[in-house]
């Protein structure tokens, strides 16, 4: 963090904004050093129907028609990998004996939609040389409080024990060993059988908290958590327990010419320096280790996965949250271990007229990844999410091509 030169002057003069300079000779330092391979990738988010399909109830061709769309767009931007979410709330986008069929394809949970979504967005992808990675959400159960809506054979209405409501939302007790070896089961169906590239998780374990709400996982606590010195230590180590598990059982399954990789994308800001000396110089209201009991520092310096992309949501500048502090705190995190840092993007902020200054500025993603070319261990960005990588409201999306992916490049293996 001492050095001088491009790294030191982005960061000191972020606060003012004056780091629009820096973006003159952006496109032609890209060039001069572009990765021989690098991760661009893009989240297809499914939930709340946020990328696609657009709307629950089209025909399944018209369902192919958009996601094929967005597969052609990632190609266009010259990306080469993209995040397609398959089990947004304890259901699947693919015939999976464990699940229902997502409401976010039919408008019913429990219909088949009348073709394989996930089978598809792999087959098309690897035709269009994109990696598919399969993101999963281990633990939401549903975006509301009442079991009743579920389909009658949902795993959450046969073992209403495993589940338990917060913040008007329902979530399986990550407490319970029988929920972790379920949710584990439902989603190594689709490793197994489809030839996905990656396991992809987001931030979501034990939930963001919701003022004044109690998480009520006391019965589990009172017979699981015997010998941890206190709750918090009980819930991490539960986390800790799905991410190992995962990740042998990913590594387990042989496929004859590649390996499956297992990645995560947590809320950027593991503990503030405020909190823990190991931490980043930030003042952020939440940090995954105390708030979501998620130890992301710890499962990078075990080995536990393969890439990890931190949620970067943050503008150059930000006082509580700086993209110019944090990423070079991952990159020190990254540094020894074999695990990929992917540097999560905020594409969706670019345009938006409820954001800061800075993301009204076509060129702040753009200086994101200038400044990611300081760190060997950045070896790619995600950009959230495909609605904007298509849409891009501002020419954010247009300035990061034309900087920085002159050609299409290999994702790293």
């Amino acid at each position: 963090m001492g050095q001088i030169g491009r790294r030191g002057l982005l960061a000191a003069a972020a606060g003012a904004l004056s780091v629009l300079a820096v973006t003159g000779d952006a496109a032609a330092t890209a060039r001069r050093r572009a990765p021989k391979r690098e991760l661009r990738g893009m989240w297809l988010a499914s939930v709340a129907n946020r990328d696609w399909p657009s709307r629950a109830g089209l025909t399944a061709d018209e369902q192919k028609a958009e996601l094929l769309a967005h597969l052609d767009t990632a190609v266009r931007r010259r990306l080469n990998a993209v995040m397609f979410q398959v089990r947004p709330t304890a259901d699947a986008l693919w015939p999976s004996p464990y699940e229902p069929w997502s409401q976010y394809l039919t408008g019913v949970q429990g219909k088949d939609p009348g073709w394989d979504p996930l089978g598809t967005a792999v087959e098309e992808a690897h035709r269009r040389d994109l990696e598919l990675h399969a993101w999963f959400n281990p633990y939401r159960v549903a975006n509301h409080t009442d079991p009743s809506r579920l389909v009658a054979s949902h795993p959450a209405r046969v073992h209403r024990e495993w589940v338990l409501p917060y913040g008007g939302k329902l979530y399986y007790n990550p407490g319970l060993p029988e929920v972790r070896s379920f949710v584990q089961d439902a989603m190594m169906d689709a490793v197994q059988r489809y030839d996905i590239d990656a396991v992809h998780w987001d931030d979501y374990f034990y939930p963001y908290p919701v003022a004044g709400q109690v998480f009520d996982d006391d019965d589990a606590y009172a017979r699981h958590g015997a010998g941890f010195p206190d709750r918090a230590a009980w819930r991490r180590d539960n986390t800790d327990r799905l991410v190992s598990e995962m990740a042998a059982r990913i590594k387990a399954v042989k496929k004859k010419d590649k390996k499956v990789r297992f990645g995560i994308s947590p809320f950027g800001v593991w503990r503030n320096a405020a909190t823990d000396p190991l931490g980043s110089q930030t003042r952020a209201g939440v940090q995954t280790y105390d708030d979501l009991h998620a130890d992301t520092r710890k499962w990078v310096k075990e080995g536990w996965i393969d890439y990890i992309v931190p949620q970067l949501y943050w503008n150059i500048g930000f006082a509580a949250a700086d993209y110019a502090t944090l990423l070079p705190w991952w990159a020190d995190v990254a540094r020894g271990t074999k695990v990929d840092l992917y540097a999560g993007e905020a594409l969706y902020k670019a345009g938006d007229p409820a954001q800061p200054a800075a993301w009204q500025d076509p060129a702040e993603l753009s200086r994101h990844l200038t400044l990611g070319k300081d760190y060997a261990e950045v070896r790619g960005h995600v950009f959230f999410s495909a609605k904007e990588v298509a849409a891009d409201r501002i020419g954010a999306m247009d300035r990061v091509v034309a900087d920085h992916y002159p050609d299409r490049v290999e994702p790293p293996r």
